[in-house]
């Protein structure tokens, strides 16, 4: 049994020299903080993706609130130049320049007979891509029921965490805003 011990490694010094450096506590948090970090970073990170997409939602939304008031009032469509690209500067100077909306921005504006008839399904396709064949820009007359949205594709932030958020391919999410009014007899 002596045999299969190689000489010198458990040497009284060798044992008191290891037990020594098993004791030793520095470098503990370091090590410690070397295990939780990934996961600690992974939430943090995905926290303020989440942050991000609430804000420029919120963003979105408020834009198109305010530009719609134009519509709903008919002070717009009194205007001469009252058209598509006119309403999407009106949209992009509401959003306080927190992303670039002009020319990215989607907007459809219809008319409805009434307000049942107002359910619309998601604009995203079989693919993964925004589909915007069936987008109009009819702002209506007095007493008709508008329904204006507003579409913008967001690129996420974060790779990893962002997979669960995105809706769309290429690590993209479709954010949208919609409001839906009777416009007043102008």
């Amino acid at each position: 049994m002596a045999g299969l011990i190689i000489p010198g490694i458990f040497t009284p010094v060798f044992m008191k020299r290891f037990r020594a450096w098993a004791a030793d506590r520095r470098g503990v948090a370091a090590l410690e903080f070397a295990l939780i970090a990934l996961p600690f970073f992974f939430l943090i990170f995905g926290l303020l993706e989440l942050c991000v997409l609430f804000i420029m939602s919120s963003v979105l939304e408020h834009g198109l609130n305010e530009a719609a008031r134009g519509i709903r009032t008919g002070e717009l469509q009194s205007g001469e130049d009252f058209n598509r690209d006119a309403f999407e500067d009106i949209v992009c100077a509401e959003l306080f320049d927190l992303f670039e909306c002009k020319g990215k921005i989607q907007l459809d504006v219809k008319t409805y007979d009434s307000f049942t008839s107002t359910g619309r399904t998601s604009p995203i396709d079989e693919h993964g891509d925004l589909d915007t064949t069936g987008f109009e820009f009819k702002p209506g007359g007095r007493d008709d029921i508008v329904v204006v949205r507003a579409f913008y594709e967001w690129e996420l932030m974060t790779p990893v965490m962002s997979a669960p958020l995105a809706n769309m391919n290429n690590n993209r999410r479709l954010l949208q805003a919609t409001v839906v009014f009777r416009n007043e007899p102008f």
